[in-house]
């Protein structure tokens, strides 16, 4: 399964837009509506609606930015804080997905980081009525291993998404929805890493890699 780095860039441009558009029109509507509004208690809802829409896009911006662009700098590694606030601030203010951060290392390297951020955007949208989502990543020596649990009533794993993380996609199939699979399944081999999934029957949803250090 390849895919040229153009049509990868697109794709990762696609699955940015497809998920800034909610917030984003949410902003607009909001605007509308308060240049229309002048009932006090009406404009205060348009306020709060807008500030809880701009958050929403500030917050996805800087996930995205770390798990799809370069972000944490042109260094090798990242501080694993970054993206543990990247996690929260698309997940926490829901309150439909509950936080484990199981990540002691301060720094991890950017290839994990990256891997770290993608299986738990994909671990979250699987969990489709919430639920618990576990992050956690240590160094071992000269390999960094990485686990990401998502546990909940109700777990989808689309089968295009497991396809491109298993890299068994054709190329004809790979949509934004399977950008950050795609992007998971690249890194993990560029760095010599294995990958595992867990299968469709599975209680849980349980992604694990592990990868040589450079």
């Amino acid at each position: 399964m390849t895919i040229s780095p153009v049509d990868f860039a697109s794709l990762l441009c696609s699955r940015l837009c497809h998920d800034l558009l909610s917030p984003v029109g949410a902003l607009n509507n909001g605007l509308e509506l308060l240049a229309d509004e002048t009932d006090p208690e009406m404009r205060a809802r348009c306020l709060e609606l807008l500030s809880e829409s701009a958050k929403a896009s500030a917050n996805k911006l800087k996930f995205f930015r770390l798990a799809f662009g370069a972000a944490g700098g042109f260094g090798e590694t990242v501080d694993s804080r970054e993206a543990r606030a990247a996690i929260e601030g698309l997940f926490g203010d829901n309150h439909r997905v509950k936080l484990g951060w199981l990540v002691e290392d301060a720094v991890l390297p950017k290839p994990a980081i990256k891997v770290l951020l993608n299986l738990s955007l994909i671990a979250g949208d699987a969990l489709v009525r919430g639920g618990q989502l576990d992050i956690g990543a240590e160094t071992r020596g000269n390999t960094v291993e990485i686990v990401v649990r998502g546990d909940g009533p109700r777990i989808v794993l689309d089968s295009e998404l497991r396809q491109a993380l298993e890299g068994t996609s054709a190329d004809a199939v790979i949509t934004p929805r399977a950008a950050a699979a795609y992007l998971v399944h690249a890194l993990v081999g560029e760095n010599g890493g294995t990958l595992q999934v867990s299968a469709p029957d599975a209680d849980v949803l349980l992604f694990g890699v592990a990868f040589r250090l450079r």
